[in-house]
């Protein structure tokens, strides 16, 4: 089935140009200008993936995912200004699936709209016990990770990543003790040709860090080294 797409934004170049390029991939798109006219047209009619922007009159993003998440657990994808590195972590701990920094690449959007709907479905279907394809493991000391679902886990706990999250800590335990740099990681992660600092990269490092910490207040197996990047060590 043609997936549906939800884009809630004040700024209507980009919900034109976005719902354009997603119908173009072969997506449903649904647009709303602000987060309170999007509730309740959200919540009667669930699409299969939203986009919100955080700063938004009326009703922001954050108060629009929160309200939604009352209701329901539809992916939501968050599109954020540089600066709002704190609006994102919450966003991330209040059940956002992933974020993507504004300017960005229409192309990187759509390929996280695509993982986020695969993950779901494969979710899904594991639910419902249907038969699924033996998905790829990557297994590293405690860590391991499901590649086709996106599932991870530490010890046998599972730790929630984003997509975005769970490409750099995949790029880091292919090979551990190798030191990656933050332009590997980016590759990596954005897989396009867009501008991504060095900032974005280490928050997403510390988030990773902060999830598995909240399993394991042990967890030490990213390390940093100054200057040159970061690395998996495998006990």
């Amino acid at each position: 089935m043609t997936a549906t797409i939800a884009l809630v934004d004040d700024d209507r170049n980009i919900l034109t140009s976005v719902s354009i390029a997603l119908q173009a991939e072969g997506f449903l798109t649904r647009v709303y200008s602000d987060g309170e006219t999007a509730l309740k047209a959200l919540a009667d009619n669930p699409p299969d993936l939203c986009v919100f922007d955080i700063k938004m009159p009326r009703m922001d993003g954050l108060e629009l995912l929160r309200r939604l998440r009352e209701k329901q657990l539809t992916p939501v994808i968050f599109l954020t200004s540089k600066d709002d590195e704190m609006d994102e972590a919450l966003g991330l701990a209040m059940g956002a699936d992933d974020y993507i920094a504004k300017p960005f690449s229409q192309r990187l959007l759509i390929a996280r709209i695509r993982a986020i709907l695969r993950r779901t479905e494969l979710s899904q279907g594991d639910q419902a016990g249907a038969p699924l394809a033996a998905a790829g493991e990557l297994a590293r000391g405690r860590l391991v990770m499901d590649t086709a679902r996106h599932r991870v886990t530490w010890a046998g706990l599972a730790v929630t990543l984003t997509v975005t999250e769970f490409l750099i800590l995949e790029t880091l335990a292919q090979r551990p003790g190798i030191v990656k740099t933050r332009n590997q990681l980016m590759d990596a992660a954005y897989q396009d040709d867009i501008y991504v600092d060095d900032r974005t990269i280490d928050s997403h490092i510390k988030r990773v860090r902060r999830k598995f910490r909240q399993v394991d207040p042990q967890f030490d197996a990213i390390e940093t080294l100054y200057g040159a990047g970061y690395r998996f060590s495998e006990e």
